[in-house]
């Protein structure tokens, strides 16, 4: 097998017509603001200071040295041996990107039965919610004495991590007694944020309680995957070197300033050229495989956070230093809406939609070359008799994208030879590199995200938390939600 390819034959007019497909003129339109973007997007990432600064070092995780990722491996065999449980705490990146990494690398029902795990610990995902229901039923049924918690949260603030936090650590310390921290670890700041600053508290108590690791300067929470997902790769015994690895090889890849010869660049440059000179806005990811399902939820939160931008992007220097600001004097709105699905499941609901619906979509499937196992149909007098499994998943996928053809749908495919540690990283480093390169095209700040803090200040403000800034408290005073009853049935 070779590597990943992209298949964008369907993202043509000569496939979905003119008013739907790129032309071949418009990708030479575009060419000269290609050429401007890989260059600063190059002249970025080659400065560190800056680099750290915007936050793009997650292009360099891929380059960590040996040692950090021996002591990673070491630790995660560890807590592996000795616990039944690991409860992993996060949101975001710190959830989305584990749970991605479960799916995929992880065996089919890994938590029900043991004999495929290989008697590693079941795995479990909370402090990305606030429903109540499911923490509760958690802790209720599993041993605090055979549980190990990971928390994940750079400051320690975020309230769906700090509550899940603050609910387990007590649990655990009714539970399991006064050593009840040396089950725990945290993946935080190195140096900054209530969380750092309580595992310097309980450290200096008993060393080996809230044991930590850190979260690197300069990534991201949707870009971290390579950074604080590695523990839990080592716990459950996926080969990082090899997940690094095809991120490695799939960064050279896309380092190439030949636009015909860089996947994510093209990847970028299609979509851009879709958005905005065709009106299509929806991106729906749907991968023809049950185990990368999370893998596209992972992809909503890296789009829409990453692109999703009210403001364009103000670029300065000071003493060499690249900064990004918000420009308020450029209101622009732009991002693509993206959505999770899954083949063959949703072409039995959003399907319709996507055929038949406003044509304002853009369907990218993955396709999976070989699958882990087979299935092949018993019986003779079916036309389903004697048909394997990946074949019919695979036909599937293809009559997908010839219906969509035939009602001039724009879709393309990325092709994964299989879903393995290798091939997994590469998609990962894919997906990251075409979002950076789209921000670049649209002149948005990639790597922040200010519109997500709307509802943290609200929620903030009615806890009374200390310290909150004296213009956001007036903007929530002045600007009250209005629930007016005849508008309630």
């Amino acid at each position: 097998m070779d590597g990943i390819k992209f298949d964008f034959n369907n993202m043509f007019s000569q496939a979905v017509g003119k008013e739907h497909g790129v032309d071949e003129s418009e990708i030479k339109e575009i060419l000269p603001k290609v050429k401007k973007a890989d260059e600063h997007l190059a002249l970025v990432i080659s400065d560190p200071k800056t680099r750290v600064k915007l936050s793009l070092e997650w292009t360099q995780l891929a380059l960590q040295d040996k040692k950090t990722i021996q002591e990673i491996k070491r630790l995660g065999a560890q807590i592996a041996s000795r616990y039944d449980n690991v409860l992993f705490l996060g949101i975001g990146g710190s959830y989305l990107g584990l749970k991605a990494a479960q799916d995929a690398l992880a065996v089919p029902y890994y938590n029900e039965f043991s004999s495929i795990r290989k008697n590693k610990p079941r795995i479990y995902f909370e402090g990305n919610n606030l429903d109540p229901d499911t923490l509760n039923i958690l802790l209720k049924n599993l041993n605090p004495t055979k549980t190990f918690v990971v928390v994940i949260s750079k400051s320690g603030e975020t309230t769906e991590t700090k509550a899940a936090f603050i609910v387990v650590e007590d649990w655990l310390k009714k539970n399991t007694g006064k050593n009840y921290g040396r089950q725990i670890l945290t993946i935080t700041d190195p140096e900054s944020g209530s969380l750092r600053k309580k595992v310097k508290y309980e450290q200096a108590q008993d060393k080996l309680s809230f044991r930590s690791l850190p979260l690197l300067k300069g990534v991201g929470g949707r870009y971290s995957e390579f950074n604080m997902g590695l523990l839990h790769l080592a716990i459950i015994g996926v080969d990082i070197e090899e997940v690094l690895a095809g991120a490695k090889i799939m960064g050279k890849k896309c380092s190439q300033d030949d636009l015909y010869e860089n996947p994510a660049y093209m990847y970028a440059v299609l979509h851009t050229i879709l958005y905005q000179n065709k009106n299509k806005s929806i991106a729906i990811l749907m991968p023809f495989s049950e185990s990368l399902k999370s893998t596209a939820d992972w992809y909503v939160q890296l789009l829409a956070e990453s692109l999703g931008k009210k403001y364009s992007r103000s670029i300065s220097k000071s003493k060499g230093i690249e900064d990004w600001d918000r420009d308020v004097d450029s209101i622009v709105n732009l991002g693509r809406t993206p959505i999770a699905t899954r083949g063959t499941n949703d072409l039995h609901s959003i399907q319709q939609n996507n055929i038949e619906g406003e044509n304002n979509k853009v369907c990218t499937f993955i396709k999976v070359e070989k699958f882990r196992s087979e299935i092949r149909i018993p019986g003779k007098d079916d036309i389903l008799s004697a048909q394997r499994y990946s074949e019919l998943i695979n036909l599937a996928e293809e009559a997908t994208e010839w219906a969509l053809v035939r009602e001039k749908r724009p879709n393309c495919t990325i092709i994964l030879p299989e879903v393995s540690p290798y091939y997994w990283g590469g998609l990962l480093f894919f997906f990251e590199i075409a979002t950076a390169f789209e921000g670049e095209l649209l002149n948005v700040n990639a790597f922040d995200q200010p519109g997500v803090e709307g509802y943290k200040n609200y929620m903030y403000f009615k806890l009374n938390k200390s310290g909150m800034p004296e213009g956001i408290s007036k903007a929530i005073k002045n600007n009250p939600l209005i629930k007016d009853p005849k508008y309630i049935l």
